[in-house]
């Protein structure tokens, strides 16, 4: 195993900087998955290996922006990250850059987002073909899907490219962005994403969904809630040797007393194939079958204090005999896992509002995000492996915490039994660090603590200013 104490240069030895921050020594589960030299192939696949001879390399510009993602308040500040190299070079003996954070801004944004993306999504792929058995339902890959938004600084730039929402005034909204994700159940990762403006043709959730089919694999089962379930959308993924199972469109009707009977609410039916839509082309329309045999389902949820649930399912698992309505109803049951995944997107890398101002490093922090989120899930995974759990077993924001303590500490000159050892006893805190199992949680949605009450802005800050001024 390389010693820490030589990973202060640049090339393949600076980007073990990045691999030894999140735990991934040799010999530990998935290590092979996060290696230096993945790393350093992938930004050079996309010509994006720069800064040999400075201070600012791809390597370290890469490990500052991780930090900087993963970190929240005044500590993902540019200046702060820039705090983080001048005493990383200084402990090193490397050249210390100037207190200036131009330098490092400017080195950020010759990051490649292709390669950033390419480096989240291909790590996230070989930790899911990696995946314990023990992980998978049925001994198949179900892949979660599922959009969410996220607003950014109020720029020019990013006003024209992602406009804020019509229910706003000019100059009070901030610009708003859409993004898809495609999450694994068994690891958590997140496997494909695509992001686009909020408003405008062509920029929902469903079309977004349609630029990552590629991602799934066939003999996966796609898990999706109701806003994706449609003729086209199933028989896209039915095409590729996708089975899915997604939650019944509110607008399609559903009688059981037709088709063929499986069981009580549980029947196979055939759907007929709609107009060819318009952002299909006539090829691919053509191609599609003209019927589709699905099987339909509902069930109950039963809940002490709450009325009954009653939830239809339709699927492409047709087999009752191999995969029973009890089956399905538990593994729909996961898909909420996905809301959670994305949440901690949101909360903890706190993805719910990005910080740069042009639209070209607003997606170079949005992937630069979504690559921490992985590797981070990484390092959940092998502490997984290790203690012989589930990764959604483990705190995704426990592991956050403890892989922070560890980023300055594993940077520094130790050897390799005794970095071995820090990353073991490290990865066995992140294992004890369990959800709560808490069926039925039932919380209130209101806030104890009382915030300052200043009122919603409704006009610009320039008016604003102005009034203020004039003594109004």
């Amino acid at each position: 195993m390389r010693s820490i104490s030589q990973d202060g240069g640049r090339g393949s030895g600076g980007f073990q900087r990045i691999v030894d921050a999140f735990l991934m020594q040799p010999g530990l589960p998935f290590a092979e998955v996060l290696s230096a030299e993945r790393i350093q192939r992938i930004f050079a696949e996309h010509d994006n290996l720069f800064g040999e001879d400075h201070i600012f390399s791809t390597a370290l510009t890469v490990w500052a922006f991780l930090g900087q993602v993963l970190r929240d308040g005044k500590e993902a500040s540019c200046q702060s990250a820039l705090a983080r190299i001048v005493a990383h070079q200084h402990q090193f003996g490397g050249d210390v850059p100037t207190s200036d954070t131009g330098d490092y801004c400017r080195a950020r944004a010759k990051l490649s987002e292709h390669a950033v993306y390419d480096l989240a999504t291909e790590v996230a792929v070989e930790v899911e073909q990696s995946a314990d058995p023990a992980w998978l339902w049925k001994d198949r890959h179900v892949k979660l899907g599922d959009g969410f938004t996220f607003t950014m600084p109020d720029t020019p730039a990013n006003q024209a490219a992602y406009p804020q929402a019509n229910t706003q005034k000019p100059g009070v909204g901030q610009p708003i962005a859409r993004a898809c994700a495609i999450v694994s159940l068994a690891t958590g990762c997140v496997l494909a994403a695509a992001a686009g403006p909020y408003k405008g043709k062509e920029t929902g959730e469903t079309a977004l969904l349609r630029e990552l089919l590629d991602s799934l694999s066939a003999g996966d089962v796609a898990l999706f809630d109701r806003h994706y379930c449609s003729f086209l959308m199933i028989a896209l993924m039915l095409a590729g040797g996708v089975d899915v199972c997604a939650r019944m469109h509110q607008r399609r009707h559903v009688d059981f007393r037709r088709g063929e009977r499986l069981g009580h609410n549980d029947h196979l039916i055939v759907w007929k194939k709609p107009a060819c839509p318009e952002w299909m082309d006539e090829a691919t329309y053509n191609s599609l079958p003209d019927t589709m045999q699905l099987r339909e389902l509902r069930y109950e949820v039963h809940r002490p204090g709450f009325r009954v649930s009653r939830i239809t399912i339709a699927t492409t698992l047709t087999d009752a005999a191999l995969y029973t309505a009890e089956d399905i109803a538990e593994l729909y049951s996961k898909r909420w896992h996905v809301e959670l995944d994305i949440r901690a997107l949101k909360q903890t890398l706190n993805a719910e509002h990005l910080r740069c101002k042009s639209p070209e490093m607003v997606r170079r922090e949005l992937w630069m995000k979504m690559l921490a989120y992985n590797l981070i899930r990484t390092t959940v995974a092998a502490a997984a492996k290790l203690h012989g759990l589930e990764p959604r077993q483990i705190s995704f924001t426990s592991a956050c915490q403890y892989v922070l303590s560890s980023w300055s500490l594993l940077s520094r000159s130790l050897s390799a039994a005794e970095a071995l050892a820090h990353v073991l006893v490290l990865l066995k805190q992140i294992a004890a660090c369990r959800v709560g199992h808490r069926p039925g949680r039932c919380e209130p949605r209101v806030l104890k603590r009382r915030r300052h009450h200043y009122p919603l802005m409704k006009k610009p800050r320039d008016v604003l200013r102005a009034e203020l001024l004039k003594g109004k």
